[in-house]
């Protein structure tokens, strides 16, 4: 027989008290922290008090984890943050049958060779750009990463996902400029924290920017229509519109992609670097692979990607260690069996990415930074749920094939150009911003490793 939420929720382990948890998530510092506390206090399944739902039931066992891998729902009130930016419904909440073919389209796209080759060059263009100002910069003293790869990721996805709509520098400019207004918006309601100006200046400064984004998809989208910019399958608007979506899905669709790709890639780059930096042997190891591989070119092929094994394996790690997207939520539509307990429909099912991560029972002293966990002989005796940064199932990230190339390609270039040491006079102290990001940024001090003209 089906037991009702509160008789099911209550025998599973976790604190009692608290209207939503609030109070415990600050205490413990965040999310983050109150997961990784929780799970390891009350084992791989807890009841917790969570924003925006009654219950959640976190789970933090990639086996059990399976008993969920097949929901395609996701909690309204947990994403209702993310509606003001769209006007054709949230969609990270659209229901199932609307959610099922938008998603196709994207992974045909956001996941496809073609695609991924076709934007290849542009890429590459942008990340030896930064590294030639990282290059002029680095006498001046240490360089701010997150900053500075945060701007780079928001621009490989404007040129992604907009191709021409971003031609000119001084337009790639204005749209990271009002991306960062959205944001810190979006990030001062979101977390109640502290930013410049009155709530009524960010507010009107921020739907300005909103109106703007809008506008700069709006031009792009006419001019594919009226075949005045050249597209095809590999272009993500032209792909959308082919495909009968809306023009205001088509618009929200572009600018969520741009929105998660914004911060997330950026920071998965900089932690890398991070966790290099502290272990000079993984270093010296990926700019020797680095060498072998590109010989005298300092920026890798697309084809060479693959052959990148051990810096693909430093990027993993670094994700394990510091998951870009450090949690997931998904709505149980039926009842469910997860280990010992009964899950109703209806429930908030939480994802503790981080915690995932560290679980010692899949993860051996999981705080070590050590890449080899990613071989090809310890990956295949783990759960496939043990590893899970862009999250799970139907709803899991659909850009995550093309954040990854990213990451590697950028990687790739930095690394090949310099070395990477840590400014002793800015400690790194990770926050949850939307990401896990560092307070007062990651500071490093560059010395050359190849000369420029090379690139």
């Amino acid at each position: 027989m089906t037991r009702d939420f509160v008789d099911s929720s209550a025998s599973i382990p976790g604190p009692r008290g608290g209207v939503d948890g609030l109070a415990d998530i600050a205490a413990a510092g965040g999310l983050h922290n109150y997961q990784l506390r929780l799970h390891a206090e009350y084992g791989p399944v807890v009841r917790f008090a969570l924003p925006g739902a009654e219950t959640a039931v976190s789970v933090a066992d990639p086996v059990l984890l399976e008993a969920t891998a097949k929901i395609d729902e996701r909690p309204d009130k947990l994403f209702e943050f993310l509606a003001p930016l769209q006007e054709s419904g949230n969609l990270q909440t659209i229901p199932e049958e609307e959610h099922t073919p938008w998603r196709r389209v994207l992974l045909s796209v956001l996941a496809g060779r073609r695609s991924h080759e076709a934007h290849f060059g542009q890429f590459v263009n942008l990340a030896c750009g930064l590294a030639d100002q990282w290059a002029e910069a680095s006498s001046q003293g240490p360089i701010a990463l997150q900053q500075n790869l945060s701007t780079l990721s928001l621009r490989m996805i404007c040129e992604y996902a907009l191709g021409s709509g971003t031609a000119s520098p001084e337009q790639a400019e204005q749209i990271v400029s009002a991306f960062e207004d959205v944001l810190t918006e979006q990030l001062a309601r979101l977390y109640h924290v502290e930013m410049p100006g009155t709530d009524e200046e960010r507010a009107v400064r921020a739907q300005q920017a909103l109106t703007y984004l809008r506008a700069v998809v709006d031009d792009v989208l006419a001019a594919h229509q009226s075949g005045a910019q050249q597209s095809d399958s590999s272009d993500l608007i032209a792909a959308l519109a082919d495909a009968g979506q809306s023009p205001a899905r088509i618009r929200d669709t572009v600018l969520m992609t741009m929105l998660a790709a914004h911060h997330t890639t950026g920071v998965a780059i900089s932690w890398t670097l991070y966790l290099l930096a502290q272990h000079p042997d993984a270093a010296e190891r990926v700019a020797e692979e680095l060498d072998r591989v590109l010989g005298d070119r300092l920026a890798p092929d697309y084809a060479d990607l693959k052959h990148l094994t051990y810096l693909t394996m430093v990027l993993k790690e670094s994700m394990r260690l510091y998951p870009p997207g450090p949690y997931g939520a998904r709505e149980a539509t039926e009842e469910l069996h997860i280990g010992d307990y009964t899950i109703t429909a209806g429930t908030t099912i939480f994802y503790p990415i981080w915690a995932v991560h560290l679980n010692p029972e899949y993860w051996p002293s999981p705080e070590l930074f050590r890449p080899e966990r990613f071989s090809a002989e310890e990956s295949a005796a783990r759960p496939r749920l043990a590893y899970i940064p862009f999250g799970v199932g139907p709803r899991s990230c659909e850009g995550a094939s093309l954040a990854t190339i990213e990451a590697e390609l950028t990687l790739a270039i930095l690394l090949r150009r310099f070395r990477f040491e840590l400014a002793a006079e800015h400690p790194v102290v990770s926050i949850e911003r939307f990401v896990l990001w560092a307070a007062d940024d990651i500071w490093m001090n560059l010395t050359a490793r190849q000369p420029v003209e090379l690139c």
